[in-house]
């Protein structure tokens, strides 16, 4: 059996957590999350990083920070998490969606001047499998006109666009440690803050919306509550968990390019053929192989090819369904302009097996199974 995904254990990781039950310190923004924020910023380059409970709540700190308030607007692809548009909805902004481009499955930059009003806040653009977003053009579309860019780079640690870390580029960046991603600790996340304007607000917001960050520096004598805020720090054994895989983010991204690319390599016949079409890696970019999928002719094609993996014993699956399309988008958001390809290209959309303990002998077997499937087609 040949699982979808299998979260990453480097090895150390039982190390690292004996170290921090020997410290007895398991509340967070210890030793361990300090550790974790330092090395993501000398990784990114980023002013500050600041773990958090997840990348949803690193988001969320982003629309406190921005003071996302009703009457406000977001844009946003609409091919994404519901964790991309929750955090701006919870703060009564309404969520406007644009179309993506077919190539990348990232947000159509072409789609973005059109969609924004006087009431835009905030640009979100979401990096897809890694693979970044035009930012120099959101930038230039949204600097001129004084609106945010939060980059949801939740699947983009490793990753670049143009030299630039991704997460990096953008006023912010959120990363996820989910279970799912490249790194993980169960679950976690974190906020990079490019703009140095927003660090100390966001010690503060993630601090229950006290200064103890302060207190603690020895910068005061006492914290108070001085702004709203909320819980977003995570415990210590989930950085202690996390800071044993940051050590070695250089090994897991090479062996994951490695395994996309053999992917590629191997399906390329096919799609030579016209049968199936693969990832498209814009000049610029470098993907960090967090996903590797495959777009087949049709909804009903992708659910037969599904199927027929299940009964080989491989485990393969869609992505995310359009959130305009879902109850709760029809309600918060609106689609600008027309959904020429967000909902035709999701339901192609079909994520082959990728994890970091993939072989390559069981990424031949999937690419077998696949021309299989079509030579019975």
């Amino acid at each position: 059996m040949i699982p979808f995904n299998k979260p990453l254990l480097i090895g150390t990781e039982q190390e690292y957590i004996a170290e921090c039950l020997t410290n007895n310190k398991l509340s967070g923004d210890g030793a361990f999350t300090k550790s974790v924020n330092k090395e993501l910023e000398e990784m990114t380059g980023t002013a500050k990083a600041l773990l958090t409970t997840s990348c949803t709540h690193a988001l969320e700190m982003s629309s406190l920070l921005l003071d996302i308030e009703p009457g406000d607007e977001v844009i946003m692809s609409s091919f994404t998490f519901v964790s991309t548009a929750n955090p701006f909805s919870l703060r009564g902004a309404k969520i406007i969606f644009v179309d993506i481009r077919p190539d990348t499955m990232n947000l159509d930059e072409s789609k973005i001047e059109s969609a924004i009003t006087n009431k835009t806040k905030a640009i979100v653009p979401v990096h897809y499998a890694g693979v970044g977003c035009a930012m120099e053009v959101i930038q230039a579309l949204a600097a001129p006109k004084g609106i945010a860019v939060i980059e949801d780079a939740a699947q983009c640690i490793g990753a670049s666009y143009q030299g630039e870390k991704l997460g990096t580029i953008g006023d912010m960046g959120a990363f996820s440690f989910h279970d799912t991603k490249n790194l993980q600790c169960g679950e976690g996340g974190a906020i990079l803050l490019n703009n140095p304007k927003y660090i100390e607000r966001a010690e503060i917001i993630r601090e229950k919306g006290t200064n103890r960050s302060k207190f603690l520096r020895g910068e005061i004598d006492k914290y108070s509550w001085v702004d709203k805020g909320s819980s977003y720090l995570p415990s210590e054994l989930n950085a202690a968990f996390l800071l044993a895989q940051l050590k070695e983010v250089e090994l897991v991204t090479q062996t994951r390019r490695a395994l996309w690319q053999k992917y590629w390599d191997h399906l390329k016949p096919l799609a030579d053929q016209g049968r199936i079409e693969l990832p498209h890696v814009p000049d610029g970019c470098y993907h960090n192989g967090h996903i590797f999928y495959i777009k087949c002719s049709n909804i009903d094609e992708r659910q037969d090819l599904i199927t027929y993996l299940k009964s080989n014993q491989v485990y393969s699956v869609f992505h995310y369904i359009p959130l305009h399309s879902a109850r709760a988008g029809k309600i918060l958001g609106e689609f600008s302009g027309n959904d020429v390809y967000t909902t035709k290209e999701s339901e192609r959309l079909l994520r082959l097996p990728m994890f970091f303990e993939l072989t390559n002998d069981e990424v031949e077997k999937v690419c077998q199974l696949i021309f299989a499937f079509y030579e019975g087609q």
